[in-house]
């Protein structure tokens, strides 16, 4: 199986492991939609990807979001993956953080993926198939010193998906939590410090992480085989997260909660 021939949203696509992403699925024949905030650099990325289209925008800004979930659902008329992988880091110890850092990182990290995420979803319900894919991290099942924003961030964003998957499954939506350790991208450089300023050196893990096309790789193998929490990591971070992976048995379960008849039990939801 390959994603040949379906419509990809990739959201932080101008390097890492978006650029990655969007390579990897346009070798396999998919179609790339690639999002982030410098449009020249994901232009050059679109070069390398054939069919591809540039909606350049800031994760941040509602108004341009919602114009280009729009612009983006036309461009083939629906989207069969969105995956949310734009974000940035922290190194910056919580007593010395100022709240400006936890704004701007929860503002990125999990409410910008949630808002794109609600654009698309009731459109991929209403189709009757799609996959949403958010790129968390191990600091998104383990509380790691230096990323306590980062963290409450990354947390929130699997505890999102997870309700979205329970919600949605029986519907033949795919929710996919993906959890990177050490990736060899800039994520480093780009880190708020404790006052919000750019970071602008790497870590040691993360240089000798592994490689985007290698991570992307893997995690593309795992969402076609419709694995639903996706660890993507070596030593001990990835021993740290294999301690906390959530069972199969556990999202079984909460799924056929919704399709026994949970909203009704529930008095059911105003719409």
């Amino acid at each position: 199986m390959t994603f040949s021939g379906q419509t990809a949203w990739i959201t932080g696509a101008s390097s890492g492991i978006g650029a990655a992403f969007a390579r990897a699925l346009a070798k396999q024949g998919a179609r790339v939609i690639l999002s982030g905030r410098d449009e020249a650099a994901l232009q050059a990325v679109a070069a390398e990807c054939g069919d591809a289209l540039v909606l350049p925008f800031e994760a941040t800004d509602r108004a341009a979001m919602a114009s280009a979930a729009e612009t983006a659902w036309a461009w083939k008329d629906g989207i069969d993956l969105l995956i949310n992988n734009a974000g940035i880091s922290q190194r910056a110890l919580a007593v010395d953080c100022a709240l400006e850092v936890y704004d701007r990182i929860v503002a990125v990290d999990l409410i910008a993926p949630i808002a794109l995420t609600q654009a698309i979803l009731p459109r991929m319900v209403a189709q009757g198939s799609g996959r949403l894919a958010m790129i968390s991290s191990i600091a998104g099942k383990v509380g790691v010193p230096l990323r306590s924003a980062y963290c409450a961030a990354k947390f929130g964003l699997i505890g999102y998906a997870d309700a979205v998957r329970a919600e949605n499954a029986h519907l033949g939506i795919k929710v996919h939590v993906i959890a990177p350790g050490s990736i060899a991208t800039n994520v480093s450089r780009n880190a708020l410090n404790a006052d919000g300023s750019r970071r602008g050196i790497s870590d040691t893990a993360i240089d000798n992480g592994i490689s985007p096309d290698d991570a992307v790789a893997e995690m593309l193998a795992a969402m076609l085989a419709d694995e639903r929490e996706i660890i993507v990591a070596i030593g001990a971070e990835k021993q740290m997260g294999e301690l906390v992976r959530t069972p199969d048995a556990l999202f079984d379960q909460l799924s056929a909660m919704m399709s026994a008849g949970y909203v009704a039990r529930m008095g059911g939801v105003k719409t």
